[in-house]
């Protein structure tokens, strides 16, 4: 009787184990990362909150339809120093495994808490339409099974930040996201000189334009799509003169280094 409710136990065990077994999700998956960097503006610091991303897949296999992935930025506060992200500095907002497919679409969900420091004073900056925190963003990339594939999300800070008033100085805020495929993206980067200038540096092609800035050490980066460039470098300081670089050519998954930048004071 024991050897009997024994092998009866065993048996129940086991065909759990199979059912568990039947609901574990085996389908081919791409691993998707969603970066952030920074198109910074002039402000000596930016911070803004953002929730995660929606990302819309068209599965494979389907011809209409789609469903929608939310991938959380999976931190205890959701308060980003973007225009810290300058120079090749990253930050990875999204990360999961999705359905072989195509991403048709992206929505950034906005937090609440936005601000900027300029000469030590703080600003709120409250979203220009509280009452609607997504970004939505177009996008189409492929999935394939066992492969990595990085989108990075530059935000536009020099677009984004708005004035409201001077007396007193207020701001909002209304994103602006540009959607690069790491896959299909090259580098653009260089240095200028004196480091301590700080310029504004522009990207532009055509009537397009995107701007960054320098790190301490006075070295720039810019990820783009292949195309040919022209830089454009603002030093910010009237007493010097600035700077044009053309006919810079970028090519997919290549980094295109330039040579020193370096700045004249005005006679």
């Amino acid at each position: 009787m024991k050897k009997f409710i024994f092998s009866l136990i065993v048996f129940a065990i086991v065909i759990l184990f199979i059912g568990s077994c039947s609901q574990i999700d085996d389908s081919p998956k791409a691993l998707v990362n969603l970066v952030l960097v920074d198109t910074p503006a002039k402000w000596d610091s930016v911070l803004v909150e953002i929730e995660g991303v929606d990302v819309e897949v068209l599965l494979e296999g389907r011809e209409t339809g789609s469903e929608t992935f939310y991938l959380e930025y999976k931190t205890g506060d959701k308060k980003i120093r973007v225009s810290d992200l300058v120079a090749g500095r990253a930050l990875i907002i999204g990360r999961d495994e999705l359905p072989v497919g195509k991403i048709i679409g992206l929505k950034v969900r906005m937090g609440k808490r936005h601000s900027l420091y300029q000469e030590k004073k703080g600003y709120d900056m409250p979203l220009q339409n509280p009452e609607d925190p997504f970004v939505t963003l177009e996008t189409a990339l492929d999935l394939q099974a066992g492969v990595a594939f990085d989108i990075i999300l530059d935000l536009d800070l020099e677009s984004s930040i708005l004035q409201t008033s001077t007396a007193p100085l207020s701001f909002e805020l209304d994103p602006v996201f540009t959607v690069i495929l790491g896959a299909g993206a090259g580098e653009v980067k260089g240095a200028i000189s004196p480091a301590a200038l700080k310029p504004a540096i522009y990207l532009v092609q055509g009537m397009d334009s995107i701007s960054t800035q320098v790190n301490t050490s006075g070295s720039y980066l810019f990820r783009v799509p292949k195309g040919t460039y022209s830089l454009y470098f603002d030093p910010k300081d009237p007493t010097y003169n600035s700077q044009r670089v053309t006919n810079v050519q970028v090519d997919s998954a290549s980094i295109t280094q330039l040579e020193l930048v370096t700045f004249t004071k005005k006679q």
